[in-house]
């Protein structure tokens, strides 16, 4: 089970930073990732890491503002957020795979959390 926190209502350009922790199981093997969902879209992806956190891939719209890392001592992944826009708005939910490859697409993540909202007020 992966239990998402750390969502809330910030002002443009402020930081935020996600937190996903799982319970029941280690993540040290999986490829973990975000994604994020705004009113009335489909659910995009944001940002990956495989099991070692060295290799990670992000959305152009992420790049260079936003920062996945993980602790698998801590079975924990992270999202630090840099420069948030209101666009950045939306729920994030973290997501886990059983491999060790990246991948973007939400079919292909078998874990989901329940989502934390984030909201970037201009």
């Amino acid at each position: 089970q992966l239990v998402e926190s750390g969502g809330g209502l910030v002002q443009a350009g402020d930081s935020l930073t996600l937190s996903c922790t799982a319970s029941g199981g280690a993540i040290k093997s999986h490829t973990m990732a975000w994604f994020r969902q705004a009113t009335g879209k489909e659910r995009d992806f944001v940002a990956a890491a495989i099991w070692n956190g060295r290799d990670t891939d992000y959305a152009d719209s992420v790049k260079d503002r936003f920062t996945i890392y993980r602790d698998n001592a801590k079975n924990t992944v992270y999202l630090q957020m840099n420069s948030l826009k209101p666009e950045d708005t939306a729920v994030y939910y973290c997501a886990g795979r059983g491999t060790v490859t990246i991948a973007t697409l939400p079919s292909a993540y078998d874990d989901w959390g329940q989502g934390t909202q984030v909201t970037v007020s201009s």
